[in-house]
């Protein structure tokens, strides 16, 4: 067993992980030859912060499909909008109170929708918690009445409800958290598109349901994942709201104050994807320039060239929800940099190297995961060093998702998930009070 000499170890392995041929400080982005926008080709350059100034899930390429805006109709039953005015909501809760008395009736209330009682008793809405279910309408059913829909004002209020008073509840499981917030958005979603809406309010309330989407899913681990949390169906919901936000900003004749952050929230979440990059790289050219859609750029270009070394580099730099939305892709890069750390270095006898340099080029969250993830591959450890030895490495089943706390969990800095979505981390707010 020989270890690689000391100084040249860390050298080698950088190199080894693409880090070296990258020049300190370089913000431009390579794009795949085709993929440019009016004929651009080679790079994408960041052009400054003044081009930013808007005005009034597992294979190195994944295939990833997201549903058209025909699909999306047929999925939720929503008529094509039409020249014909629909009407605005009406109804001031956050569940309208005929279904609050019927899923009391029913028995079909959520645990966390109902007021504290004794052991036995009938379980009984709280209108303080009841949150609209969604409902597929069936077909020639006819449209509900406004005083069933609730206006963009009462859904965003909804939706800060849900971040900040359920995704947090520590009574209750991750599972069962994403299950019933990924329900609730839906409806939402549903409530928004069955009335006449302005682009700009619109978009206020699927950012912020995408928003907290996103961060119910990025917390929700795979072990947990079972029954009230379909990950296919959160997976779906999570690109059918990407899609609808996306139809929205196309809709409108300006460009709106988050849309170059949601964008490239897109891009990260389908990272790899050919189709999601030219989907981004048809924007505006003002738009890309925008730091948001660059840094997801420089991201989407370090993962599809396989250098992990840049791409964790990058991965640490990003916002709590450029993190959540790229999560489920960081077990995949990571396998991926062991195999060729493997592939290297592999010998009869085996070379090692420091499990602290393996944990500081994957971004893993301790020595612990460290190990986890070599002994997951098939890899030797000796005390603090894992040995490459040839024919050793394997790959069995999916990579160890991690708990991504460095990457993910720590990005949050003392803000709460409810100012994140409604990006107020920087504003001195007044909230109104919610129930205990």
């Amino acid at each position: 067993m020989g270890r690689l000499k000391v100084g040249k170890e860390r050298g080698q392995a950088r190199w080894i992980m693409g880090g070296v041929s990258e020049g300190r400080g370089s913000r431009s982005v390579l794009v795949p030859a085709g993929l440019g926008n009016h004929g651009e080709r080679g790079r994408a350059n960041r052009t400054g912060p003044r081009a930013c100034s808007l005005s009034p899930r597992q294979d190195a390429a994944p295939r990833v499909r997201w549903p058209g805006d025909a699909e999306c109709s047929s999925a939720t039953h929503i008529p094509a909008m039409s020249g014909r005015k629909l009407p605005r909501g009406l109804c001031p809760d956050m569940c309208p109170a005929a279904e609050r008395s019927q899923r009391e009736r029913e028995r079909r209330l959520h645990r966390l929708e109902v007021e504290p009682g004794g052991p036995g008793s009938a379980p009984r809405a709280d209108p303080r918690r009841a949150v609209k279910e969604y409902s597929r309408p069936a077909a020639g059913k006819p449209r509900p009445p406004p005083s069933l829909l609730r206006p963009p004002p009462v859904l965003l209020a909804t939706v800060r409800y849900l971040a900040g008073e359920v995704a947090g509840r520590a009574d209750a499981s991750c599972a069962e958290v994403a299950g019933f917030v990924a329900d609730r958005l839906r409806a939402v979603r549903l409530d928004l598109s069955l009335q006449g809406v302005g682009d700009a309010e619109a978009a206020a309330v699927l950012e912020a349901a995408l928003a907290t989407l996103l961060a119910v899913v990025a917390r929700l681990r795979p072990e947990e994942a079972r029954g009230a949390a379909d990950p296919v169906l959160l997976q779906t919901q999570v690109q059918e709201g990407f899609g609808s936000l996306r139809r929205c900003y196309a809709r409108g004749e300006a460009p709106h104050p988050r849309q170059a952050a949601f964008q490239g929230l897109f891009l990260l979440y389908n990272l790899g994807s050919v189709e999601a990059l030219q989907e981004v790289l048809q924007l505006p050219a003002t738009l890309r320039a925008c730091p948001p859609l660059q840094t997801a750029l420089a991201v989407d270009a370090a993962f599809r060239e396989g250098n992990h070394a840049r791409l964790f580099r990058l991965l640490r730099t990003l916002t709590y929800l450029q993190s959540c939305a790229v999560q489920g892709h960081i077990g995949s890069a990571r396998r991926k940099a062991l195999a060729r750390l493997s592939r290297a270095l592999s010998t009869p006898k085996g070379q090692t190297l420091p499990l602290d340099f393996i944990v500081h080029l994957l971004a893993l969250d301790g020595l612990h995961e460290a190990q986890d993830l070599c002994r997951a591959h098939g890899l030797t450890l000796d005390k603090d060093r894992v040995v490459f030895l040839r024919g050793r490495y394997s790959e069995e089943g999916l990579p160890p998702p991690g708990t991504c706390h460095l990457l993910v969990g720590s990005k949050l800095q003392g803000h709460t998930l409810e100012e994140v979505v409604m990006a107020e981390e920087d504003r001195e707010i007044h909230r109104p009070g919610s129930p205990a």
